[in-house]
């Protein structure tokens, strides 16, 4: 059974044994002079009966971070086996066992052979084992013991932050809470105080302070104001070992930054403004702008602006310039020098935004005097009206006055005046206007029914500054006369049948008038007098602008008289009393038993004019037969056009230069068939075309080669079979150059790729004997000869 003790401490198992102790030579360490020591112990009783070995004491302690140049003692490890003769051997194994921690094997000494730091590993645990040096057998079973790493204050206080940012309201009361740092410290917080830390404050007071033990950092002063500092930055000290002496200790940095709170009122930086503004300021124009200063930030230093009192409380307003908190002053109403040259206002400035906590340090807003001096301009005449309205009757003779419009200069100096139209709202020049006294008159005929309101615009110039004007809307309206005499209201033209009763109703008037009446128009209607005993129809008014035409007899015919026109008098009760006289159209038309026309002169004008169904049929039979003739003609047209193989504008064909004449040399070149190659005596009518898809494949007729091309025959049949094999040639007859010069030519071969093999024994003086045109060449290769002689 394994037991653990902290102290140095021996306990056998069994009878009690002496226990070995070896003293210490050249090593040291931190513990008192005492050997650690680890026994193994046994029992050795008479008996049979022999009791469990095992390890009676399982922990050592080292310091860490150890300095000294031999390597650092642990303890010894021993067991009761060891009778001193050297026959055990000792092995250690587990957390280092060999590198960090050797043993030797023969006294059981323990050693750590590098420093160690507890921070990286605080315990090592390790098992030991006593082996019979002989036979390899152990003489007490594998037991575990520990090496606890004692700590040692070698780690300062860290910081969770370099550099810590807070902020806080200005004037805060002392003791409001700011941020609170933290620091740790990698040392065993159980082992002394090397991890016991303390907080202080080296730079900040007396403006701030830190607790000890927290790290809450707490504001100090009473009142401290933004507006006359208002970054602060506080350096934290934490300190190891409980703040003692020796320890180790790190530092950060706190920014502290004092918000701002609405502390300061607004103040005008002067009691009184002045500002001058011409008496033709436009309305809503700006005259000018004042400004309280706030020494608070952001909305703490809005400000809005109000006209309290003053003369010119109603003339003028004022307004906040949100981007840079100004008051602007506005004209509200016309400004007038003649009448007030000086307004006085009295402008209060307040904040927006009050925080109830500083009130007491007085009410937040401030006032100012503003004076505003009116400056005399020279305006332009003003109108006794704003617009003018004129009534004239359609009637009035030329140049008749319809009214008058006034205009005065409302400057002191009182300039003269003078009007004149717009012709631009007066293009036909109706009306005109004297220039000195703003009379208007007609200059051409009115007519209401044309037009009824006429809108012209007047202009009145200073007679000493024209530039100095002003306008003002004339809306004449044109009154009716009665001039225009009523008429039908539509023309009129009905019939009557050939069966027709006397007494009756064939038809209804209505009439219109393009006068205007006040009380109704009153029509009434009548037929003329010259053919009122004539008539065959009578005519009765309705008394209601409408009046009915009746047959007079009871029969009619249309071969006697097939059209009839009555005059009708329609006459109005306006005055003066206006009559026109119109006509109605009465054809006779032959009609069934109830009265429906069947036929009359009039038929054309009832029934919508067509052709019959026999027209109809025979125009489009015309116009299939000539679509029909279009569409064969344009199918003929496209059989005859066949489609090129090339379709390019380069059309690049094969030819053959011909040169037994005499005359052409390369430039005279013919499209030449290779067939006249074959059998120059055979002429072959049927050629394919070579440039178009061939209608449909067949053989071409062969013929018979001629004795003296056997050779050609040879070559083309053998190209030919090339061709007929080739699985990329296209699916219709197509030409295929094959290049062969023959050996006929009667020229012989012109190669200079022949002639390089044979220039040495070549004779060129044949080629004088060729003519005139080969005297150029006989002269080159005669030189040549000459040469190579010389």
């Amino acid at each position: 059974m394994r037991t653990y003790h902290c102290f140095w401490l021996l306990f056998w198992a069994g009878q009690p044994h002496q226990s070995f102790l070896t003293p210490l030579s050249k090593r040291t360490s931190g513990f008192p002079e005492k050997e650690k020591v680890l026994v193994l112990s046994g029992n050795s009783r008479q008996d049979l009966h022999r009791s469990k070995r095992s390890w009676m004491w399982n922990q050592f302690f080292l310091l860490e971070e150890y300095t000294g140049t031999d390597y650092q003692y642990v303890g010894k490890l021993h067991s009761d086996q060891d009778k001193g003769d050297g026959s055990l051997k000792y092995i250690l194994s587990g957390d280092g066992a060999g590198d960090l921690f050797i043993i030797n094997e023969n006294t059981g000494d323990i050693q750590a052979t590098k420093r160690l730091d507890r921070e990286e590993k605080p315990v090592y645990i390790l098992r030991a084992q006593a082996i019979n040096r002989r036979t390899g057998r152990p003489v007490e079973p594998e037991s575990e013991f520990i090496i606890k790493i004692h700590d040692i204050n070698d780690n300062e206080p860290m910081f969770t932050k370099d550099v810590y940012n807070a902020s806080i309201p200005e004037m805060s009361d002392v003791g409001t809470f700011v941020v609170q740092v933290t620091a740790t410290d990698a040392d065993d917080p159980t082992y002394g105080n090397s991890a016991k830390v303390v907080y202080s404050i080296l730079q900040g007071q007396p403006y701030f302070s830190v607790e000890s033990e927290t790290g809450i950092i707490k504001t100090a002063l009473l009142n401290m104001d933004r507006e006359n500092r208002e970054q602060y930055q506080v350096v934290i000290q934490a300190k190891d070992m409980g703040g003692q002496m020796g320890g180790l200790s790190g530092t950060t940095t706190v920014n502290i930054t004092l918000t701002d709170v609405n502390d300061n009122p607004p103040r005008f930086p002067q009691s009184t403004y002045q500002f001058r503004a011409p008496e033709s300021t436009p309305l809503d124009s700006p005259v000018g702008r004042i400004k309280a200063n706030d020494a608070d930030v952001d909305e703490n230093a809005e400000i809005e602006y109000s006209i309290t009192e003053g003369d010119g409380y109603d003339m003028f307003g004022i307004t906040t310039d949100k981007d840079t908190q100004e008051g602007i002053i506005t004209v509200k109403k016309a400004l007038d020098f003649e009448n007030k040259n000086l307004y006085i206002l009295k402008v209060e400035a307040t904040n927006t935004h009050v925080d109830p906590r500083f009130l007491y340090l007085g009410p937040f807003k401030d006032s100012a005097t503003v004076r505003i001096q009116v400056e005399d301009v020279d305006e332009p005449p003003m109108f006794s009206r704003p617009a003018y309205i004129m009534e004239v009757k359609e009637d009035v003779p030329l140049n008749s006055v319809i009214g008058t419009v006034t205009a005065q200069d409302p400057d002191a100096a009182k300039n003269p005046v003078k009007y004149s139209v717009d012709r631009h709202t007066d293009m036909d020049r109706v009306f005109n206007i004297n220039s000195g006294n703003g009379s208007i008159f007609t200059s051409k005929p009115l007519d209401r029914e044309t037009l009824l309101w006429h809108n012209i615009t007047v202009i009145a110039a200073e007679i000493n500054n024209p530039k100095q004007s002003s306008r003002v809307p004339v809306f004449i309206k044109v009154l009716d006369v009665n001039d225009n005499a009523p008429e039908f209201a539509m023309f009129y033209e009905t019939f009557v049948c050939e069966n027709a009763k006397a007494e009756q109703l064939i038809q209804t008037l209505s009439a219109v008038d393009k006068d205007d009446s006040y009380n109704g128009h009153q029509f009434s209607f009548s037929i003329a007098p010259e053919a009122a005993s004539s008539s065959n129809f009578t005519l009765q008014d309705n008394r209601d602008n409408t009046a009915g035409i009746f047959t007079r007899k009871t029969r009619y015919n249309r071969h006697e008289t097939s059209t009839y026109f009555l005059p009708v008098v329609i006459s109005d009760n306006d005055y003066p009393i206006q009559s026109s006289t119109e006509t109605v159209t009465i054809r006779v038309c032959a009609c069934d038993h109830r009265g429906k026309m069947l036929s009359c002169n009039a038929e054309a004008l009832i029934h919508p004019t067509g052709l019959s169904t026999g027209a109809l049929i025979a125009i489009l039979l015309c116009i299939i037969i000539l679509l029909v003739t279009v569409v064969l003609f344009a199918a003929l047209r496209r059989q005859r056009k066949k489609e090129p193989l090339i379709i390019s504008k380069e059309d690049i064909r094969d030819n053959i230069v011909s040169y037994n004449d005499e005359g052409g040399g390369e430039e005279d070149t013919q499209a030449f068939d290779i067939g006249t190659l074959r059998n120059p005596e055979a002429i072959d009518d049927n050629k394919l075309r070579r440039d178009i898809v061939p209608e449909t494949l067949f053989m071409p007729r062969r013929t018979a080669t001629a004795r003296d091309n056997t050779d050609v025959r040879d070559f083309i049949n053998q190209r030919l079979k090339e061709n007929d094999t080739d699985p990329t040639a296209p699916p219709y007859d197509s030409l295929a150059t094959y290049a062969y010069e023959g050996n006929g030519s009667v020229a012989e071969s012109l190669s200079s790729l022949e002639s390089v093999t044979t220039d040495g024994d070549q004779d060129y003086d044949y080629l004088s004997d060729w003519g005139p045109r080969f005297k150029k060449l006989a002269d080159m290769y005669g030189s040549m000869d000459s040469d190579k002689d010389s």
